[in-house]
């Protein structure tokens, strides 16, 4: 019974690995500037699902799911920051390459250098203790 349900269950994940990839997934567009445009997008998105691939050199479905759905957008006319922006509006900021500059990044980039500043003054500290303690031991 409990078999049974499970394949029940798992028909569907079955069937969508089966499905056909997307019309543009692999076909290059027609105009070469328009697909040259496109690949230089695609080449500065991440794969979702391989996360070390851009979306031009994963196989995986989503990949070509997503390569589709910006030859679609590049041939509609479709400026690629426009699609990029679209991109990251959807998958979240972990899909761009090249993340943009927003006001909660700023403690990621400022993180280390604040981290660097107080081990310079702790060592700066222990240093002049340091050099103290063999001046008085003398």
């Amino acid at each position: 019974m409990v078999l049974a349900l499970m394949l029940l269950l798992a028909a569907p994940l079955a069937a969508q690995d089966q499905l056909p990839p997307a019309p543009l997934a692999y076909k290059q567009l027609d105009d070469p500037a328009q697909e040259a445009k496109a690949q230089a997008l695609m080449e500065t998105l991440r794969c979702l699902k391989c996360q070390s691939q851009s979306i031009a050199d994963s196989d995986a479905p989503m990949a070509g799911d997503m390569r589709h759905q910006v030859r679609t957008r590049i041939a509609a006319g479709e400026d690629p920051e426009a699609i990029r922006s679209w991109l990251v509006e959807r998958y979240g900021d972990y899909v761009s390459y090249a993340p943009q500059n927003k006001p909660i990044m700023w403690p990621l980039f400022a993180a280390p250098l604040v981290i660097l500043l107080l081990a310079a003054i702790l060592l700066r500290g222990r240093f002049r203790r340091a050099g103290g303690n063999k001046e008085s031991g003398e």
